[in-house]
């Protein structure tokens, strides 16, 4: 049997056994975008009924960064919170069915490939500003749900984020193949400009950023790869959506290559936020320097074997792009 055949009969099986009846797949696809995880596209057909789904495939334990049931329950906490997610139909931590844990979603219609969301953009104008808008909403009706219903292992976090993401960075920085002279005194200025604590902690997203928005000519429908959910700083997500590896070249838009930073704001205001432009600076700088020791962290487990991808062993080409822009985000200081 191939492996795809096996997918789609492990799928029905699961769903039969999970839904008490019998389900059979049609339609099945993988879907293009990511790079670390398999997205199946697929219909469940159940008692004459045409369920549209997505099942989110761990096929390699060295990639999973949480087990798939607190992934899971990230995504039903930001459903309660009012911020668009796809809902979760039932989690499987078997790895029989299918060849790795999974959960099955509903199946979103709309775009999540940056340049087709940015294409949108040419269409119509006037959706970049409110897709920022509503970006800031999303998030602010996050930020607002109680941390302590969030699941058990991240909902007890309680240490001050800006302190522990320095030291998690710190850690990183050592780890590099090779020495990042960029990278080393990236870390020392956001050491030396780090803000104090924030006012209150917040269920953050963590990976919010276009890339990983379901995205439709009415704007925002669903956000995207919830494995690195967390309690921290409120900023981090808005800082973390507005690096400029995130424009995909559209730079002038400083919100993932679609809109301003003043229609994110207003919405995150709106929607009951506080922004904090200093605090936000510090963390999309902090997000600049993540993302580029992510990169070169990809390439390294591509090289020594753990996750033997061409995608992974790729990112390492980007590493000097993120050494340059977290250079020319030193150059402004923390201003806003």
């Amino acid at each position: 049997m191939n492996p795809f055949e096996q997918v789609r009969e492990g799928l029905a099986a699961f769903l039969a056994k999970e839904w008490g009846a019998t389900v059979e797949v049609e339609n099945l696809s993988i879907a293009s975008a990511g790079a670390r995880r398999r997205n199946v596209l697929f219909d469940a057909l159940r008692d004459g009924e045409r369920i549209p789904l997505v099942a989110t495939i761990i096929p390699n334990a060295a990639v999973q960064i949480m087990p798939i049931e607190v992934e899971a329950s990230h995504l039903r906490f930001a459903e309660a919170a009012g911020m668009p997610a796809p809902h979760v139909h039932a989690v499987c931590e078997d790895a029989s069915f299918v060849g790795g844990p999974f959960f099955v979603t509903t199946r979103v219609a709309g775009e999540t490939i940056p340049r087709q969301v940015l294409r949108l953009l040419e269409k119509d104008p006037a959706l970049g500003p409110r897709l920022a808008r509503q970006c800031g909403e999303a998030l602010a009706r996050l930020h607002a749900a109680d941390p302590a219903r969030a699941h058990p292992r991240i909902a007890l976090a309680g240490s001050d984020p800006i302190e522990a993401t320095l030291r998690a960075v710190e850690a990183l920085v050592r780890e590099l193949l090779q020495p990042s002279p960029a990278f080393t005194l990236a870390l020392r200025a956001l050491e030396r400009e780090r803000p104090p604590p924030p006012a209150r902690l917040a269920v953050v997203h963590g990976d919010f950023r276009n890339g990983n928005l379901i995205v439709g000519p009415d704007g925002l429908r669903a956000a995207l790869d919830w494995e690195i959910c967390h309690v921290g700083d409120p900023m981090e997500d808005l800082g973390w959506l507005c690096q400029r590896m995130w424009r995909f070249r559209n730079d002038a838009l400083e919100v993932g290559g679609f809109g301003a930073r003043a229609d994110l704001a207003a919405g995150y205001e709106a929607a009951g936020g506080r922004f904090e432009p200093v605090r936000f600076h510090w963390w999309k700088t902090m997000s600049t320097l993540r993302w580029g020791l992510g990169l070169a962290g990809q390439a390294k487990a591509h090289l020594d074997g753990s996750v033997p991808s061409i995608v992974m062993a790729a990112s390492g080409r980007r590493v000097a792009e993120l050494e340059w822009d977290v250079l020319m985000l030193l150059r402004r200081s923390f201003a806003p």
